[in-house]
């Protein structure tokens, strides 16, 4: 039986606290409605095997046995352009790892930071915008990230939220904080 008749596009993104909250909000509530949800992570440490680097939304949604989710990254930020090719070796291979996700058993897929990986030169426009159009017609798919819009992808997308910062803790100089940032 197929759960999900029409999977959707949609996208979170803009310059405030949430984008991957609104997505994570939704894969909760895909699994506890029984559906089959992978997260990949674009432009994370990469290490998925160490607990303590886990945020706590993650160690959450894990306990369910329909979730699973593959971090990619270097291990460091793209400071001034420092090790770019790094890090669009990893932004392609978590890119090809979305791809192939598409067409596994999943109901819901969310690639968070995608749109940042864009943003910042390590996948173009371009991929994103085949992948929206090959997506299986039942799956579900969830685009994250980027400060800047991408009109011809939100195009493409059925619902594009974006969130916006009117006021934010770190303007006054508090950093995040454990359990609520992270």
């Amino acid at each position: 039986m197929e759960k999900m008749g029409q999977g959707l596009v949609q996208i979170f993104w803009g310059d405030g606290k949430g984008k991957t909250t609104s997505a994570l909000g939704a894969a909760l509530r895909a699994c506890g409605s029984g559906f089959d949800v992978h997260l990949v992570q674009f432009m994370k440490n990469g290490a998925s095997s160490l607990e303590e680097q886990i945020p706590g939304e993650i160690k959450s949604l894990k306990k369910f046995v329909n979730f699973s989710c593959k971090r990619f990254g270097t291990g460091g930020w793209m400071i001034n352009e420092k090790n770019k090719s790094d890090h669009i070796k990893k932004a392609e291979e978590a890119f090809e790892h979305l791809k192939n996700s598409l067409n596994e058993d999943y109901d819901l897929v969310v690639a968070d930071e995608i749109l940042y990986a864009i943003q910042l030169g390590l996948l173009s426009e371009e991929k994103i915008i085949s992948l929206i159009k090959n997506k299986p017609k039942n799956k579900e798919l969830i685009l994250t990230g980027s400060h800047k819009p991408f009109p011809k992808i939100f195009e493409l997308a059925d619902l594009v939220t974006e969130v916006k910062k009117i006021k934010h803790p770190h303007d006054k100089g508090i950093l995040a904080r454990k359990g609520i940032e992270y």
